[in-house]
């Protein structure tokens, strides 16, 4: 019974790592689309192999941080990480369903929260894990802004002498580069948060004795990861790609290595970090350099306020979900 329990939440796990390679596809893929560098096909087969390919030399650092740096692990039962997944699922359709670009890590590490706070109480947060993801909604975005900013404003520079169609040209094939790049840094931290899930339920199972990932909880996270991508999420990078701002090749080459130098950033320093708030971010520090009013400051300010409710709300339908179960267990 137990073994078909750790392979039923294996199974719920990373399916909210396909939704989530689905939900956030639009980070990997919105400029390259909206600049029509690729296909929206073609994009999405480039931005899932490289998904797949971070599987290889990232290391887990993050997967750590979010299995067992935010939530004290011997806490973790197996309706806890049910419970996690199940909000951060919900929250992940809803806003795919509104256009929304929210962050599928937040949801999941608020469900994760939510769950074992409505289990245990207060006392399972590990302070320290969730000051250094906390910072980084606020820094992510930020990083990404000034990158971008900085970055589009060094091209314009350099290449103001240049033919508009000669910078174009020369953008159009450079963009394929940063889209690559963009998309590693999305497999490697994304991916990593589901193979901590995985991992905390290996341990409250007792099949390993001490926290760590294995070799396959690797390949599968980054295989349904790439999967989702494969599948797309055709509303949010619709969001993403047009309604911020309008992107041209250059743009998106800068918005794309912005991110991406801000994602392996933090996936070096263990930080389980929101793609969607850093390449957003990155698209706004971009527009910016046009002018302030490039930048549709009434879709980014939906976008923030569907960043702020993320954890809360994902940790209240984890939280009640717990209730709810419990409840309808202890009463058979």
């Amino acid at each position: 019974m137990e073994f078909a329990i750790v392979c039923s939440l294996i199974f719920v796990a990373l399916t909210f790592d396909y939704i989530n390679g689905f939900h956030d596809a639009a980070n990997s893929i919105a400029t390259v689309v909206s600049t029509r560098v690729l296909s929206p096909g073609k994009a999405v087969i480039w931005a899932a192999f490289f998904n797949f390919v971070a599987a290889f030399g990232f290391g887990t650092a993050v997967a750590k941080t979010v299995g067992s740096g935010m939530i004290d692990v011997h806490a973790v039962t197996f309706l806890v990480i049910f419970a996690g997944l199940f909000g951060a699922i919900v929250w992940d359709i809803i806003t795919w369903y509104y256009g929304l670009p929210t962050s599928s890590s937040h949801a999941l590490i608020g469900g994760y929260a939510g769950g074992a706070v409505a289990h245990a109480g207060l006392g399972v947060i590990i302070a320290s894990g969730w000051t250094k993801t906390l910072i980084f909604i606020v820094l992510a975005p930020t990083i990404g802004l000034v990158l971008g900013f900085g970055l589009m404003t060094a091209i314009y520079w350099l290449f103001r002498g240049f033919a508009p169609s000669r910078v174009d040209r020369w953008f159009r094939r450079l963009q394929l580069l940063s889209a690559s790049l963009y998309s590693l840094g999305h497999g490697a931290n994304d991916a990593q948060k589901t193979m901590g899930i995985i991992a905390g339920v290996l341990f409250a199972a007792g099949y390993i004795q001490q926290f760590y990932i294995p070799l396959w909880v690797v390949l599968s996270a980054h295989a349904a990861i790439a999967l989702g991508t494969l599948s797309g999420g055709w509303r949010i990078i619709h969001t993403m790609g047009s309604k911020i701002t309008r992107l041209q090749p250059v743009g998106g080459f800068a918005a794309e290595t912005a991110g991406a130098v801000s994602l392996f950033t933090a996936t070096a320093l263990g930080v389980p970090v929101s793609t969607t708030h850093t390449i957003t971010g990155a698209i706004v520090g971009v527009g910016a350099t046009r002018r302030l009013s490039a930048v549709r400051w009434g879709v980014a300010g939906r976008i923030v306020w569907a960043w702020i409710l993320t954890i809360p709300i994902s940790a209240f339908i984890s939280s009640t979900t717990y209730w709810v179960l419990s409840h309808l267990l202890a009463l058979r």
